[in-house]
């Protein structure tokens, strides 16, 4: 294998890599499909993979889906996945708040209705989930009516988020005792034709301002994300490889986590971005520099027909 890293994967360095490697990470949007189209060649590469004894996981930051609906469109775009190989962090985020054993209570939850039911399904109660329209005066907000049962706040995507959510998240966080726990760091989510809008990272530095404190973050780049597979399949970090289309989550999820790394460029970063990475000479820069990179992952159709 080649010593230096952001290397075009290429001829028999393909199949060198593919040898290497026992499990495989995809990142989706951007890297298997774009919307709801499927990237040109990705269901075959990632049946291929399988049909050649590969372990295959999907780990995404979008918390607005459970694993069933992630399973349904990889089914529905030709993919040959289970429910049971898609990680994404609203049922990442129930995995790790039912691995504190003195989490005895509810969750204030700023976050999707996946979130809600991934939450319910081990067992966890949430309140907060949908519209909170203000009400009162200022005097009135501070004291606004808490469960006392709540124990954690989790703040994911959530197209209801408010000024009251805000508040209320506050009012909790006001007790040392309450975890703050976030899905991801994103702040801005990509949509095609070059256009972007805010992303759940911007919801969460919200809550952590006004709180004063800062989340354990379950989502990529964090390591719990990788944990979270490995601890279920016993996945060997030196015989994995993360394949992602962005450098800050994607890539330096694999560089945290000891995993090889492929970045595509059908997503958000570019070679470029990555090159610049390299030559910053910066510790946590360079851990968003890939050990690879292809255009497309249908370049590696060839090595699996092979």
């Amino acid at each position: 294998m080649a010593a230096s890293k952001c290397n075009r994967l290429c001829g028999p360095l393909i199949r060198e890599l593919l040898d290497s490697v026992e499990s495989v990470l995809f990142d989706c949007d951007g890297v298997i499909w774009r919307g709801d189209q499927a990237i040109p060649g990705a269901p075959e590469v990632i049946n291929l993979l399988k049909k050649n004894g590969k372990r295959v996981f999907f780990v995404t930051n979008n918390s607005t889906k459970t694993r069933k609906m992630y399973a349904d469109k990889l089914a529905s775009l030709g993919f040959n996945a289970t429910e049971e190989e898609v990680f994404g962090t609203a049922y990442c985020s129930a995995m790790y708040l039912k691995s504190i054993p003195h989490l005895k209570g509810k969750v204030y939850l700023i976050g999707s209705n996946a979130m809600k039911q991934e939450l319910q399904s081990v067992g966890i109660e949430q309140v907060g989930a949908g519209p909170d329209p203000i009400n009162g005066v200022q005097s009135d907000w501070a004291n606004v009516p808490l469960d006392p049962d709540v124990k954690a706040v989790v703040v994911g995507f959530d197209e209801h988020f408010s000024y009251m959510k805000l508040n209320r998240a506050m009012q909790y966080l006001s007790n040392p005792e309450c975890l703050l726990v976030g899905t991801n760091t994103d702040t801005r989510l990509p949509l095609e034709g070059g256009k972007a809008v805010p992303g759940t990272g911007c919801l969460l530095k919200a809550v952590e301002t006004a709180a004063q404190r800062k989340a354990q973050v379950v989502g990529k780049p964090s390591h719990f994300m990788f944990d979270c597979v490995a601890s279920q399949y016993g996945l060997d970090p030196a015989k994995t490889l993360m394949v992602g289309d962005r450098l800050d989550t994607d890539i330096l999820l694999g560089t945290n986590c000891g995993l090889k790394t492929l970045l595509t460029l059908t997503g958000v970063s570019t070679v470029a971005d990555a090159k610049e990475h390299q030559q910053s000479g910066c510790p946590k820069r360079l851990g968003m520099v890939p050990d690879y990179f292809v255009e497309t992952i249908a370049e590696l159709l060839p090595a699996l027909q092979g």
